[in-house]
């Protein structure tokens, strides 16, 4: 029997499927413990610990760390990309620059010979270290600052790197009397969770966290493993964004499916790239169509009749050049490091990142349809005529504009459209979706969309593989 490449080679194919629900756990959680993100979970994981290490070594060059107690994967990151801070966030809200800075401080200020630490000695050894940098600063009778506070310390809550042993933080929060709270401080998962690929103080740019891009004459090998990564972060990847060397690996057999075997995710290729489409909707952060309300069901009728405007009329719609992500990404770059502090870089030893620009993608800028805002507005105007207002619900059934504002802006997430001034620019990925509304049951009695949860999963119900983040990874 010949020996079986590539990944899950020690995988007996009866166990693939439990090592592929592993694998895609570690993706989607930052952190695993014995409670998060439930029981169970952490066993599920350390069974298959040793076979995923050596995957996501050899196809992604990502570290996976586990022990008995946390399973945490350290990933190769090759771009910034914004809802990378997803997992900055509580009760859905992302952390603003306040609080990622609090929280930065709070980790700094638990020393290892601490076990315990109550929050009045926390707040007591943070308040000058927030205070000594400008522009961010630590005031208890500031409500913004005591929430940015307490919104960073229920992150560590969260992931077991504090653990409540007395008190209550809501009661402090709440200016309570003397009410304070008693934490127990787990220093491995503290360190777990701040693992910079370079150290910090003599980074001169956030580029210097980054892989370095390849170039021209790099082996294939590092070429398939940037393509493999850029598979698992982002819902689509199209050939014409890529360096040469990348796109030439994922247009090749081997990097796309090596990805699918360890996911258990479906391969689509087209001829603008490739995409992982997962139909159970369990490793992404954003289902589509999925069972949404009113908003995620508009944004697919809204999918549909851009198709049928294609059909009709595709000659006749402007042609736009779509922004390349090379320079979305130096903009991004430009903006963290904005808030870079101007002093305090180990200059001598700065690492400022890539030296030299990134090569140029692998073709021109694609040439992407506009379909401009009178014409969606349009196109809602009859969903409202076709559907009745009411189908729409109470919330929306006044405000089709509104409506249309918060579908574009979900098309605009899960990047099946780009906003532009004057409409938006479909995306090749979008047009996946073009028979949507005969997916999408009538109700027998009145004919109308029920835009409420659906009974059943419709064929194309299922969400191109995007950011994997917590609580989910367009």
């Amino acid at each position: 029997m010949a020996r079986r490449r590539g990944p899950a080679r020690h995988v007996d194919p009866a166990d693939l499927g439990s090592y592929q629900q592993a694998v895609r756990r570690v993706f989607t959680c930052d952190l695993i413990t014995s409670t998060r993100p439930r029981p169970g979970t952490l066993d599920q994981v350390l069974r298959w610990a040793d076979h995923m290490a050596e995957d996501l070594r050899s196809l992604f060059g990502h570290t996976l760390i586990a022990t008995t107690d946390h399973v945490r994967l350290v990933r190769e990151i090759d771009e910034l990309d914004p809802t990378q801070r997803q997992i900055f966030s509580r009760k859905g809200r992302p952390f603003d620059r306040r609080r990622l800075a609090y929280l930065c401080l709070m980790l700094a200020t638990f020393q290892r010979s601490q076990i315990e630490i109550s929050l009045g000695d926390l707040v007591t050894q943070f308040t000058p270290a927030a205070n000594a940098v400008d522009g961010l600063g630590y005031d208890p009778t500031d409500s913004a600052h005591k929430s940015a506070l307490v919104d960073a310390a229920h992150w560590l809550l969260e992931r077991g790197a504090l653990h409540l042993s007395d008190g209550s933080l809501e009661a402090w929060a709440h200016g309570q009397g003397q009410a304070d709270a008693l934490f127990d401080i787990d220093h491995e998962i503290c360190e777990v969770l701040f693992r910079p690929a370079r150290p910090v103080q003599h980074l001169g740019s956030v580029a210097g966290l980054l892989s370095d891009p390849v170039r021209e004459g790099a082996d294939r090998e590092r070429a398939a493993r940037r393509a493999r990564r850029l598979l698992l972060e982002h819902p689509v990847v199209h050939y014409a964004d890529l360096e040469p060397e990348v796109a030439a690996a994922l247009r090749a057999k081997g990097p796309a499916e090596d990805v699918a075997r360890m996911t258990g995710l479906v391969v689509e290729r087209r001829a603008e790239g490739v995409l992982l489409a997962d139909p159970s909707g369990l490793f992404t952060d954003r289902p589509f169509p999925g069972r949404g309300g009113a908003v995620t069901r508009t944004a697919g009728l809204l999918l549909a009749k851009i198709a049928d405007l294609f059909e009709t009329s595709w000659a006749a719609l402007a042609h736009i050049d779509v922004p390349g992500p090379a320079r979305e990404h130096a903009e991004l770059v430009a903006q963290v490091d904005a808030g870079l502090p101007l002093h305090g870089v180990v200059g001598e030893l700065a690492w400022t990142g890539h030296e030299e620009p990134a090569p140029a993608p692998a073709g021109p800028a694609p040439s992407t349809p506009l379909v401009e805002r009178e014409r969606l507005e349009g196109m809602v105007a009859d969903l409202f005529t076709e559907f009745g207002p009411a189908s729409f619900t109470n919330t929306w059934q006044q405000d089709p504009h509104g409506l249309l504002d918060a579908a574009l802006a979900l098309l605009g997430d899960l990047r099946l459209v780009r906003a532009v001034p004057g409409g938006v620019l479909v995306m090749p990925q979008a047009m996946r979706y073009r028979n949507i509304q005969g997916a999408l049951p009538e109700r027998p009695d009145t004919g109308m969309l029920p835009l409420g949860p659906l009974d059943r999963a419709a064929p194309e119900d299922d969400a191109a593989h995007a950011h994997q983040t917590e609580g989910t990874t367009p």
